[in-house]
């Protein structure tokens, strides 16, 4: 498949000077056990369920597995992957994020390995993997580049890949339009809404994949549909 488009390379540079300059101590508490506001709070319980759900997806026993998260942040489920036995390799844009999570798990007895880098999740120069989960990393580009992106994971995965998007939906679509998906203060880029069946397509018209729709969670201003993939 060919580079990724210059709107999603446009996206992704803007993305990662919001996470490593901006976000990132914001990042940090949300993923911590500290005291947050009641927005934030709200997020914090919509993606551990999420995060919950991704696992699931997969099998309880992962040794022999090779598995990338794309767009790993602070790395919270690519360690609870480690945990099931298997070998880990998180990506994340940001090199505060990804030295964060080095600082979290370096110390960790796992049944698996953890390796972090900072970078593109789509490069791919690391590799093919038997799966690829990737929570919250899709949500902030149009629907062609996330069905290219969606398309790419799927030509360097064995076996299968969970993702998430933000589903599109007459309030949020609404909200996006006029440029309230966030509160005020929250600086972040804009979340895209998209229409499932739409990103569905898309990447079946790219590389034939069947995307199955299991689960959404709804949280407060967190709101995030669980998608898959199998491998051919």
């Amino acid at each position: 498949m060919a580079l990724a488009n210059r709107t999603y390379q446009i996206r992704r540079d803007a993305l990662a000077v919001y996470f490593d300059r901006t976000a990132v101590d914001g990042w940090k508490r949300l993923v911590s056990t500290e005291k947050v506001s009641r927005i934030r709070e709200t997020v914090r319980q919509g993606r551990d369920r999420m995060r919950a759900h991704l696992i699931s997806r997969l099998p309880m026993d992962l040794h022999g597995w090779r598995i990338l998260d794309a767009g790993c942040g602070s790395g919270v489920l690519a360690y609870a992957l480690a945990k099931r036995g298997a070998d880990v390799v998180g990506i994340d844009l940001s090199p505060q994020m990804v030295a964060f999570a080095v600082e979290r798990y370096q110390n960790e007895k796992l049944d698996g390995s953890l390796t972090f880098k900072a970078g593109d999740m789509l490069a791919f120069d690391h590799g093919r993997f038997h799966a690829v989960v990737a929570m919250d990393s899709l949500i902030h580009y149009d629907l062609a580049d996330a069905a290219d992106a969606v398309a790419r994971i799927v030509d360097h995965t064995e076996r299968q890949a969970v993702f998430t998007i933000a589903p599109y939906t007459p309030a949020l679509g609404a909200m996006h339009r006029i440029g309230k998906l966030f509160p005020r203060s929250d600086r972040s880029p804009a979340v895209v809404p998209t229409k499932l069946r739409a990103l569905a397509s898309a990447v079946k018209d790219r590389n034939g994949a069947h995307v199955a729709v299991p689960a959404r969670v709804s949280s407060g201003f967190y709101i995030s549909q669980g998608m898959e993939v199998h491998a051919a």
